[in-house]
């Protein structure tokens, strides 16, 4: 009738589906509807349902995803009742808000940048990592200048690992080889002929040519980016040169990164900001500078600059993800022990790819007792039994 208003009409729902942290539910909006109408209305539907948060999201036009969690995830994360879809270099790692957990998808997301202060749990969102790509057919090349003492445990599972600038820069140089070799790998197989395969990177190559994979761990980055002459200037610019050429073409070769620091600024030398326009994810734990969150994070929302100088020391672990489509979400890894995760290590070596190109740089691996031996069987020289 003239004059009157229209009555509200209650969205349609599917029947409430069960997660590992509460409750999903798929919402029909009625016509004139709007997303935001619904996001200001989640903390009202969160006391109304009882629930630690509601979480609303669009999927596609008309269609909204409702997600109830019934508890504080990023205080406790538990692990989930069911086993996670993985997949080719794609990840579960870490456990945000909304209870979704996070993926990490190499062919999607191919470069990411992980900071993080000393106990901030940086260090355990990389074993997860590690320990993910452990179990499938994946090179992964290692580069911690701390002498090797952060991806030491990790050795019996990584193809290489550079443990001093000079060490690294000859690593790299390395890759670039294998790199140019997969690119005219690539190229020949695009060439003319009736078994053509036209491709621009090595995923639509076919999988018995198809090169595996290769994932370049860099622990402390800003230890390459440290200069005290001329001559280590030298140095330095040539090795950030060369991680800049694999960030940026390395994707297409089956070549990955992910850059590890507690700092990350424009101040560690030339070259840092254009190594960081090519790290595509990001990963923020809390940091001890706001410089540091704000190049993780700056470029892709103010917000989640602010929500990764609010992460309290108390709750190592919690981090802030975001990628250059400008989406964001606070994250908690599940809690893996240095012991657990070098187990893992150790049980999956035999699945370590073998490249030629990277055989020099292979890790000394020292081999455990079978049993006890006495100290007269096993001479003290200082250094580990090895092959």
């Amino acid at each position: 009738m003239v004059g009157r208003e229209a009555a509200p009409v209650p969205p349609r729902r599917s029947l409430p589906r069960p997660t590992g942290s509460g409750l999903v539910m798929r919402l029909r909006m009625a016509a004139g509807q709007a997303p935001e109408d619904f996001t200001a209305s989640a903390d009202r539907l969160r006391h109304a349902w009882g629930a630690h948060a509601v979480h609303v999201r669009p999927t596609k036009p008309g269609w909204l995803e409702l997600r109830l969690v019934g508890w504080d995830v990023l205080a406790e994360v538990r692990p989930p009742r069911r086993r996670l879809a993985a997949g080719p270099l794609r990840l579960p790692l870490a456990l945000p808000e909304d209870g979704e957990w996070h993926v990490r998808d190499f062919r999607t997301v191919p470069h990411e940048l992980i900071l993080g202060a000393t106990q901030s749990g940086k260090s355990v969102y990389l074993r997860n990592l590690l320990c993910g790509l452990a179990r499938q057919p994946v090179v992964l090349v290692g580069i911690d200048c701390k002498w090797g003492v952060e991806l030491a445990p990790f050795t019996p599972r990584l193809s290489t690992l550079a443990d001093t600038p000079d060490r690294a820069g000859e690593l790299l140089d390395a890759l670039l080889e294998e790199m140019e070799e997969r690119f005219r790998l690539i190229g020949l197989s695009s060439g003319a002929g009736p078994d053509a395969v036209l491709t621009s990177d090595v995923w639509g190559l076919p999988e018995a040519v198809r090169p595996v994979p290769v994932v370049l761990v860099v622990d402390e980055v800003a230890e390459l980016f440290l200069a005290a002459n001329k001559d280590d200037e030298k140095r330095r610019d040539a090795m950030v040169t060369k991680l800049i050429r694999l960030a940026q073409l390395g994707r297409a070769a089956g070549i990955y990164l992910e850059v590890c620091g507690q700092r990350f600024g424009s101040e560690l030398g030339k070259g840092a900001t254009m190594l960081r326009a090519q790290l595509t994810g990001r990963v923020c734990h809390r940091v001890n500078d706001e410089t540091s969150a704000t190049m993780a994070l700056g470029d892709i929302a103010p917000e989640a600059v602010l929500a990764a100088t609010s992460i309290p020391a108390e709750r190592p672990g919690v981090a802030v993800v975001g990628d250059s489509s400008g989406g964001w979400s606070r994250v908690r890894s599940p809690h893996l022990t240095l012991d657990d995760a070098a187990a893992v290590c150790r049980d999956t070596s035999a699945l370590a790819p073998e490249l030629p190109r990277l055989a020099p740089f292979r890790p000394v691996v020292a081999i455990e007792p079978a049993g006890p031996a006495s100290p007269a069987a096993v001479p003290h020289t200082g250094r580990p039994v090895t092959e």
